[in-house]
C-alpha cells in the first residue's frame, strides 16, 4: 500500500503524502478461534484507521445515528494508525478482542485462508450485485466468497494537461485508448510541447504494483489462471510488460518514473512538466490547488483508457468492513456493517469518501461535492482489477517490484522478468 491511503482522505481536501507499505506479518493460529452469531445485540467492538478515509469525527456520526436506530447495540470504537492496522487484526484474534475490523483490499486472502474473518457471502442481499458497482463489490473477494463489504472505494484515474492538448488540436476524445495515448504523447513530443509527455509511479514500491494491475487489466490479464492459482508469467503479463518497457525506450514515459511515487507523479503534473498520468483521486484536488500547482484550471480527469483487450479496470484500493472469525456477536456486527455501508450513510459523508452505489453517481448533490472525480469514477468502478488475491502477498509483490523494475531498467527481458517472478513465488 502506498499513496492510495492518503488520498481517501482527499475528495475535498485532507492529508497527502503518505507513503506506506503493507505489514509482512503473517498471520499464525488465528483460525483456532471460535465465534458465533450471538443475540444481535449489546456491546460490539469495532476496528478503526484513523489517520485516512472517514474521520474519527465521522465514525462517530455514523455510530450515533446506528445506536440511535438500534438501541439495543452499542458500538465500541477503536482507532490505529495503518501502519499497525494489520497487525492488530492478527494478535487481537485469539482473544476475540473485535467484532468488527476494517481490512486494506490485499488483505482478505491472507485473513480468510489463516481463519480470521468471517464468510459473509450468505449475509449479502442478493440485489447488492446489481445496485453496487462491481468495482467495489469485489473489494474483500476471495475464492469467490466475499469476507468484508466495501467501505471507501478507489481506484487510480487519468489525469491530462488541457492547455497541451490544446496546442495540437487534441482533447479528450482522442484519449479513449491506452493507444491513442501515446498517439497523442508522440505529437506532444514532436512538437516540443512536452518533452516526456507521461509520468508513472514505477519507483520499486507498491505504487509499481498498482499501475502495473491497471495496465494488465487494460491488456485483458488478471494475477490468477482459471484456477485461481498465481500466474505472474502470463501473456498477457508480457505483453504489459514490453508496452511500459517500449513506453520509455520511446521516450514518452519519464525515465524518472522509475523512481517515482504517486506524490513526485502528482507534482510532476502540477509544475506543468508532464501531460497525462495514473494517479488517486487526491491528484485532481493537488492540480488545482494554487499554493503547490501551476496548471490550475489546465487539467482534466477520466476512467483510464481502454486496453488492447478493449477493457478498462482499474486497480481496487478499497478498504472493507469485515466480521472477525471470533466475534461472538456476528449477527450484530454485521447489523452494524450493512448500516454503515448503506447508500444513504455513504451518500451523507460523501466528502469524506466515494459511494460503493450506482445510484449515488446520477445524484446531482452528490456528485456536486466533486463532479469530475465522480463523473470519471461512475465510469472507473464499473470494473476493478485486484492485486495478486493469494495468502503470501507481501511476499509475491515485492518479489514482482524487484523483477519489474529489471524489465523497466532494461537489465531482463519482459518474459525473463516475469518468468523470474513466477519462479521466486513458488519457493
Amino acid at each position: 500500500m502506498t499513496n492510495e491511503l492518503a488520498r481517501r482522505t482527499v475528495l475535498l481536501g485532507g492529508i497527502a503524502g503518505l507513503s506506506l507499505t503493507a505489514s509482512a506479518c503473517s498471520v499464525t493460529g488465528g483460525g483456532k478461534s471460535k465465534g458465533g452469531s450471538g443475540s444481535g445485540k449489546g456491546t460490539i467492538s469495532a476496528l478503526f484507521m484513523k489517520q485516512a478515509g472517514y474521520s474519527e469525527a465521522d465514525i462517530h456520526g455514523m455510530i450515533a445515528s446506528f445506536e440511535s436506530k438500534h438501541p439495543d447495540i452499542k458500538v465500541k470504537p477503536t482507532f490505529v494508525a495503518y501502519e499497525a492496522l494489520h497487525d492488530k487484526v492478527v494478535t487481537a484474534a485469539p482473544a476475540g478482542t473485535y467484532d468488527v475490523e476494517l481490512i486494506d483490499v490485499i488483505w482478505p486472502a491472507e485473513f480468510a485462508s489463516g481463519g480470521l474473518v468471517t464468510d459473509i457471502t450468505s449475509k449479502m442481499p442478493e440485489d447488492w450485485h446489481t445496485r453496487m458497482l462491481g468495482g467495489a463489490l469485489n473489494t474483500a473477494e476471495y475464492q469467490d466468497k466475499y469476507y468484508g463489504v466495501p467501505w471507501g472505494p478507489s481506484t487510480k484515474l487519468f489525469y491530462y494537461n488541457t492547455a497541451m492538448l490544446q496546442k495540437i488540436g487534441a482533447s479528450k476524445a482522442d484519449l479513449d485508448t491506452w493507444d491513442h495515448v501515446l498517439a497523442v504523447s508522440r505529437k506532444l513530443k514532436s512538437h516540443g510541447v512536452c518533452k516526456y509527455p507521461i509520468a508513472w509511479s514505477w519507483a520499486q514500491a507498491e505504487a509499481l504494483i498498482c499501475d502495473y494491475a491497471q495496465l494488465l487489466g487494460a491488456f485483458g490479464g488478471s494475477f490468477l489462471d482459471s484456477a485461481g492459482k498465481l500466474h505472474l508469467d502470463s501473456d498477457a503479463g508480457v505483453k504489459t510488460l514490453t508496452w511500459m518497457c517500449q513506453t520509455l525506450k520511446d521516450g514518452l514515459t519519464n525515465p524518472g518514473s522509475t523512481t517515482f511515487l504517486e506524490d513526485d507523479v502528482s507534482k510532476s503534473m502540477a509544475q506543468g512538466q508532464t501531460a497525462f498520468s495514473l494517479n488517486w483521486d487526491s491528484t485532481y484536488r493537488d492540480l488545482n490547488d494554487r499554493s503547490i500547482s501551476k496548471v490550475v484550471g489546465k487539467n482534466g480527469v477520466m476512467a483510464t483508457p481502454k486496453g488492447p483487450s478493449g477493457k478498462q479496470p482499474g486497480v481496487n484500493g478499497a478498504m472493507a468492513l469485515s466480521i472477525a472469525k471470533s466475534s461472538k456477536n456476528q449477527d450484530a456486527a454485521w447489523k452494524f456493517i450493512e448500516y454503515v455501508t448503506g447508500e444513504a450513510i455513504q451518500e451523507r459523508y460523501i466528502k469524506s469518501s466515494a459511494s460503493n452505489w450506482k445510484a449515488s453517481y446520477d445524484k446531482p448533490k452528490v456528485i456536486a461535492t466533486n463532479k469530475p472525480v465522480f463523473d470519471a469514477y461512475k465510469v472507473a468502478l464499473r470494473e476493478t482489477i485486484l492485486r495478486p488475491a493469494v495468502p503470501g502477498y507481501n511476499k509475491i509483490s515485492q518479489g514482482l517490484q524487484v523483477e519489474i523494475q529489471k524489465a523497466l531498467l532494461g537489465k531482463k527481458t519482459p518474459s525473463k522478468a516475469l518468468r523470474d517472478a513466477q519462479a521466486a513465488s513458488n519457493t
